[in-house]
């Protein structure tokens, strides 16, 4: 109608095509112009198949109902729905198949040096695979993304035997959940799997990943409706539900069959939260030991805890609006977030310690040490605060090194560590552009076979490691380096 080619909607019952909602609304127009009168106030059967409140956005393949006025994640009973989203999917790739083949070629033949890449710096990357926003999913498409390139973790999932949660005529096939199959085939475990081998294998340009979508809205209620969410609570919903499901077992087989047939993951290297070990807390798994000691007679108490991440305050004095490049004052660091989190602290008025030997609330101290580090170090910087009625955002740069981050300063036993074995590698950052929790986008960087990636929602474009160094990093995932061999040494 109108000659636009933004956001265009197809009718899931004629095949039309028109704007979506966010441009002229046409395709809301071709709903409201294709209702029967309500003259008889009656409708027949057939008059009821003939209305046309369903369409799909073209662009993100998700499905919006007028009707309910609000987008859906079931299909019908047969799968249509899904069958035209890969319709419209395989048209969009067969476009690019010829570009992405000629770019591919031009990658595997030249040197990937500084120069390639700061030429190729807004390319899209040709064999990464986009996640679609199916309506403010960028907080889970930049975890996914960031978890898809820690590898060791994300060879696990991969390397699992799928489950086919349908049986008949679907088995075999990649299947989408319903909403009238129920909660008893929901497995986040599964939909987690097949997302990640959706991820990096250069097939498609993007993937959506609804089905995945709607196991979290089933499971994690917090996650429902298509509100911005906190990327970090999701991530920590996310891994806390995967480990939950590991322990129950996996198609049938106990989750620690399949931990002792990955060679990786021993015994010795297992944290264990809530429960048993499972690949969660073989790799993401520390443990603290939270000193305290009272003020008033000097008693010291001390607890264990496991963690999966640790989020670190921005010190106060560095909690101004700067960028990279002022040069007036100090620079943040990550290690003076780092000190701030396991320097020794007077608890104040509000967090009296109960003294045992006291037998009452006295003020005390309060000191973080690291006595078992993870494989994979994740580091939250605590960008949002409350003040007296609303959430604000620390916007400060905090600096962050691509290489080499030493935690041997802050273990409880250095002296047991060997010489590489608290160094480790960036492999990923996400990023929160914008002034709230509740708002702004989610993007990551993350590096993969010695390239860095900008992942963008479908967008995936190479970059540098100048541009990731300048991203005002929400959540890092650092990588332990591993120790070279004694032959490689020499």
């Amino acid at each position: 109608v109108c000659r636009s080619n933004k956001s265009p909607w197809v009718c899931l019952t004629c095949s039309s095509v028109h704007c979506g909602r966010y441009v002229n609304g046409h395709a809301k127009k071709h709903y409201e112009d294709a209702q029967i009168p309500m003259t008889n106030h009656k409708k027949t059967e057939k008059q009821e198949k003939v209305q046309h409140t369903v369409c799909m956005d073209c662009s993100s393949y998700s499905t919006y109902c007028y009707r309910c006025d609000d987008f859906v994640v079931n299909d019908t009973k047969l799968g249509l729905v899904q069958k035209v989203r890969e319709h419209l999917q395989n048209l969009e790739n067969s476009a690019f198949t010829s570009d992405r083949h000629r770019k591919r070629k031009l990658l595997e033949n030249s040197s990937l040096n500084s120069k390639l890449l700061k030429v190729n710096g807004s390319t899209t990357a040709l064999c990464a695979t986009g996640l679609r926003n199916l309506g403010n999913t960028c907080f889970m498409n930049a975890i996914l993304q960031s978890l898809s390139n820690i590898q060791q973790f994300c060879c696990y999932f991969k390397e699992l035997p799928a489950v086919e949660l349908r049986n008949g005529k679907t088995a075999g096939r990649r299947t989408y959940h319903t909403r009238s199959q129920g909660d008893n085939n929901v497995s986040l475990v599964e939909e987690f799997r097949k997302t990640l081998c959706a991820l990096w294998q250069g097939s498609q340009t993007a993937f959506s990943p609804e089905s995945l979508f709607y196991v979290v809205w089933k499971i994690m209620p917090n996650f429902r409706g298509y509100q911005q969410q906190d990327a970090h609570e999701f991530m920590r919903y996310l891994l806390d539900h995967l480990h939950l499901e590991l322990q129950g077992g996996f198609n049938g087989v106990s989750h620690s069959v399949i931990l002792q047939e990955n060679s990786n993951l021993s015994a010795g290297n297992k944290c264990c939260i809530n429960g048993a070990s499972t690949v969660v807390t073989a790799i993401f798994g520390g443990i603290l030991q939270n000193e305290v000691n009272c003020l008033i007679c000097g008693t010291e108490s001390r607890k264990f805890d496991p963690f999966l991440d640790l989020s670190l305050d921005i010190p106060s004095q560095f909690r101004n609006k700067r960028t990279k490049n002022q040069e007036s004052g100090p620079m943040c660091t990550l290690r003076d977030c780092l000190r701030s989190f396991t320097d020794l602290e007077e608890l104040d008025e509000t967090e009296l310690y109960m003294c045992h030997k006291c037998k009452k609330k006295q003020k005390s101290t309060k000191k973080f040490w690291i006595q078992k580090l993870p494989k994979v170090l994740c580091l939250h910087l605590k960008r949002f605060h409350w003040t007296a009625y609303l959430r604000n955002k620390v916007d400060t740069y905090v600096e962050f090194p691509l290489r080499g981050l030493d935690m041997k300063c802050y273990l409880l036993e250095p002296e047991n560590s060997g010489p590489e074995s608290c160094l480790y590698d960036l492999v990923a950052v996400v990023v929160h552009h914008g002034s709230g929790v509740g708002s702004g986008h989610y993007t990551a960087y993350a590096a993969h076979e010695g390239r860095w990636f900008h992942f963008n929602d479908s967008t995936v474009t190479l970059t540098d490691e100048e541009t990731v160094g300048k991203a005002k990093a929400y959540i890092l995932f650092y990588v332990e380096r591993q120790a070279k061999p004694a032959a490689e040494k020499l």
